[in-house]
């Protein structure tokens, strides 16, 4: 009697341990393929310099393409010394307004920090955050919110 008791309770651990195992998640990562890699929203700050960078649902974290095109303008910037620019930072519909515009100055903020790290001044560059207010695609798809997950470098006034 005692064996079959022990049997019976480890059968229950092992069934348990199976069945919490299964309800854990994997943590999505940033690069899990829901930013936009497309052109149809691309402009251009110069020739040969795209104007924004795309990001990842709920994140600020510069993508391996998003990096290319901010070295890309850097360069630029350093080139033209009298420049500023304005990034602008923006979400796609989903989620608060306060939230959105936090996240879309979180996704500013890294762009322009990026810029730092190859020598551009914070002085000549500028933040601000439209959340979720100004897509460029105002459709509810996954394709639009992906478009709209996006830091825009522009040509300050």
């Amino acid at each position: 009697m005692k064996f079959n008791k022990k049997i019976t309770n480890l059968l229950i651990i092992a069934i348990s341990t199976l069945a919490l195992g299964a309800c854990s998640t994997a943590k999505k990562s940033a690069g899990s393929g829901d930013v936009y890699t497309g052109n149809a929203t691309v402009e251009y700050l110069a020739s040969g310099v795209k104007d924004r960078v795309f990001f990842a649902t709920n994140s600020s974290a510069l993508t391996t393409a998003s990096r290319d095109t901010l070295r890309k303008q850097a360069n630029y910037l350093r080139k033209n010394k009298g420049l500023n620019v304005v990034l602008e930072g923006h979400a796609d519909e989903r989620g608060t307004r306060e939230y959105n515009l936090a996240l879309g100055e979180k996704r500013a903020n890294s762009a322009k920090d990026y810029l730092m790290t190859y020598g551009i001044s914070g002085k000549r560059v500028s933040v601000i955050s439209y959340g979720k207010e100004k897509p460029v695609n105002s459709a509810s798809t996954p394709l639009a919110w992906s478009q709209n997950r996006r830091s825009v470098t522009i040509k300050a006034k």
